[in-house]
């Protein structure tokens, strides 16, 4: 029997950086901390070394990020792409025409 993944669940700047308060601040171990805010334990370290590098806990955005030329450059494949097929279609058009006029 597989288990379904659950989605990924966002937390409000506002929730980490409270979460974050309450680890620095209490004297509990962080495990009773994400049990008591429903998160894992090793969330709560990945938000404070992101406060840490970063200065900030702000979401990462998911995947690799893009170039900038990488969207001119799938606008231009598809474009080529449909040009070609064009093309074709018109060659096809021709030999058929021509054939008519005979």
């Amino acid at each position: 029997m597989t288990s379904k993944r659950r989605p990924y669940t966002t937390y409000p700047k506002e929730f980490k950086l409270e979460a974050l308060r309450l680890m620095e601040e209490s004297d509990r171990p962080a495990s009773a901390i994400a049990m008591e805010l429903g998160i894992r334990r090793n969330q709560l370290y990945k938000w404070k070394d992101q406060m840490e590098k970063k200065g900030n806990v702000e979401p990462s955005k998911r995947g690799r990020p893009k170039k900038e030329s990488q969207s001119e450059d799938a606008t231009l494949r598809a474009e080529n792409k449909r040009l070609r097929e064009e093309n074709e279609i018109l060659k096809k058009a021709a030999v058929f025409f021509a054939k008519e006029l005979d």
